[in-house]
């Protein structure tokens, strides 16, 4: 046995102090979906509804063991951060935990009610890097032990013991693992505990493949932009220890999930099996989509968290509505003219329903731009209508698919 495995199996005992092992459970609804065996290993019902805990916990006891008295710095816009305060007051030592302001005010209450009065809370930039920045700075002035979210041994450590609860739980290892994949730690940990002994699908959101784009390159890189929706897995850069864990793997093993198909997921989860999930923590479910040849086979998606903000609701209701092609927006020219909106109304079909309708521009012109966004039951529906439109001498847009032009003004 390798002394990687030893420490993961130690620190799997440690936390049974303060956690029982996470469900894994057999999914009936996925598994009939996609003719497998899936099995879901629910890390959103542990005690911080996030995995982040397992090496928050596992890297403060390395450090606490060596000596180390604090105060723990850390940086993260939720999970991470979580994490740390809950082992904070488990260990009875004060940690100061920096978050970005726009960190949503449920993660900020989340993480300042598991921590109590061992920590303090710190709001500094807009965005993650500011935050890093500040809590590193800080860190080193008053000489304290920094908790990274993932590129730290301790912390791979503590995420591998996912891996052997899976193997006890399952009695041995599955055919297929999904892993979500944000800095690497989860993915580098499990893939160290179980070796080659299972077929590995690294999954990540389409804004952010950090892990793909290391694997191409021959090493880390920094990804030029990064969509944050997926704010659990949005990380420019892999940590290099993760990388090394990894950089057996080829980028087909790696999966790119796009965000609004993600939040059809979600929505899809949340109706039919009541599961909260945050976008991280649909990613493995939503991977099983693209897969082929899995027929009968024993797979294990990792849901990694469900600290999910009901306030994000209608904006993941919507990417999912218009990912699906059940919603379409449309700017187009409407005559000035009496009779002329009648004459548009007849031209929708029996299920389809107006979700919006505004005039951009109002002038004495004879034409006038509005703005509409239809709703329907079938995506089908959608090529007859604009057929209808063109017949009846309609000029539109489809600016459903244009990202920039429907954010500004959807």
């Amino acid at each position: 046995m390798s002394d990687f495995i030893q420490q993961v199996d130690a620190a799997t005992s440690a936390m049974r102090a303060l956690f029982e092992p996470t469900p894994l459970q057999h999914n009936l609804y996925l598994s009939a979906r996609f003719g497998a065996e899936i099995w879901l290993k629910r890390e959103d019902l542990g005690p911080v509804r996030s995995y982040k805990l397992r090496g928050a916990l596992t890297a403060m006891k390395a450090a606490l063991d060596g000596g180390a008295t604090g105060p723990f710095v850390c940086a993260s816009a939720g999970n991470h951060a979580q994490g740390v305060a809950f082992a904070a007051r488990h260990f009875g030592v004060q940690a100061v935990v920096f978050m970005p302001v726009t960190t949503p005010d449920q993660k900020i209450a989340k993480t300042r009610a598991f921590g109590g009065d061992f920590i303090e809370i710190r709001l500094t930039g807009d965005f993650f890097d500011a935050a890093l920045k500040a809590a590193q700075t800080y860190c080193a002035q008053v000489n304290g032990r920094f908790l990274p979210p993932f590129d730290d041994e301790q912390v791979m450590i503590g995420q591998a013991s996912v891996a052997a609860e899976i193997a006890e739980q399952l009695g041995g290892l599955p055919e297929m693992l999904l892993l979500p994949i944000g800095g690497g730690g989860l993915a580098g940990g499990v893939s160290r505990y179980f070796g080659n002994g299972c077929t590995y699908r690294f999954v990540e959101p389409a804004g952010a493949t950090s892990l793909a784009a290391a694997l191409a390159a021959g090493g880390p890189v920094t990804l030029p932009q990064v969509d944050n929706f997926v704010d659990g897995a949005a990380v420019a850069r892999i940590g290099a220890r993760n990388y090394a864990a990894l950089a057996g793997f080829t980028p087909d093993h790696c999966m790119a999930i796009p965000e609004d198909r993600l939040c059809e997921t979600m929505i899809d989860m949340l109706n039919v099996e009541g599961v909260v999930l945050e976008p991280a923590g649909a990613l493995a479910i939503d991977a099983l989509r693209d897969l082929t040849g899995i027929a009968g086979k024993r797979i294990v998606c990792l849901v990694s968290g469900g600290n999910f903000d009901f306030e994000r609701l209608p904006d993941v209701k919507e990417r999912a509505l218009r990912s699906a092609g059940l919603k379409k927006y449309f700017v187009l020219r409407m005559p000035q003219r009496p009779g002329a909106l009648k004459e548009f109304l007849n031209l929708l079909g029996p299920d389809d329903d107006i979700a919006r309708f505004e005039y951009l521009k109002k002038s004495a012109r004879n034409f006038g731009s509005v703005l509409i966004g239809i709703e329907t039951h079938d995506p089908a529906s959608f090529p007859a209508f604009t057929r209808r439109m063109a017949e009846a001498g309609f000029s539109f847009q489809d600016i459903t698919d244009n990202q920039m032009l429907a954010n500004f003004i959807v």
